[in-house]
């Protein structure tokens, strides 16, 4: 490692990762790499690779993980936890990584975009009229045009973050 990266280093990382519900066991890795093989994200996007972000955080580069692309692309498959043989569920690891990441407000745009929208509408894609005019005639039955549950749910959430 460089000493670029030495500088970048947080000792308290990997044991901030541990003390995470399920974060404990990402160190069992061996960098078998068989997340990697079997990831299909590593097809389309050659920079995303799961042994690699579970090494970055071994090593304590919290800030190169969090700047990065890495932990959102992943899509949740699966695939990866099926052929570890350690059994780690990198989809969870990559999930703590993301909290953590917006926490500290590391998030990319677009999903800034969809947080927004969900705390404003309850939904990423709201549902109008139109759309369910388009259902109606298809045979289907209309969806709400609001989510005031979610809605509300963010409310007492902000009401609760400042209520100190």
């Amino acid at each position: 490692m460089d000493n670029k990266k030495t500088d970048q280093v947080d000792p308290n990382f990997r044991s901030e990762l541990a003390q995470q519900p399920g974060g404990d066991i990402f160190s069992a890795c061996l960098m078998c790499r068989a997340c990697t093989a079997s990831c299909p994200i590593t097809t389309i996007n050659n920079t995303f690779n799961p042994s690699r972000i579970i090494r970055l955080a071994l090593l304590g580069l919290r800030k190169e993980i969090f700047t990065s692309d890495f932990i959102w692309l992943c899509s949740n498959c699966y695939a990866c936890q099926e052929r570890c043989p350690q059994g780690i569920n990198i989809p969870e690891f990559m999930t703590i990584l993301k909290n953590l990441a917006v926490k500290e407000g590391y998030v990319p745009a677009g999903t800034k975009a969809q947080m927004n929208r969900i705390k404003g509408e309850g939904k990423i894609y709201p549902i109008d009229d139109f759309d369910n005019k388009k259902r109606n005639k298809s045979g289907l039955p209309p969806l709400p045009t609001s989510c005031e549950v979610v809605k509300r749910l963010f409310s007492e959430e902000k009401d609760q973050q400042e209520d100190p």
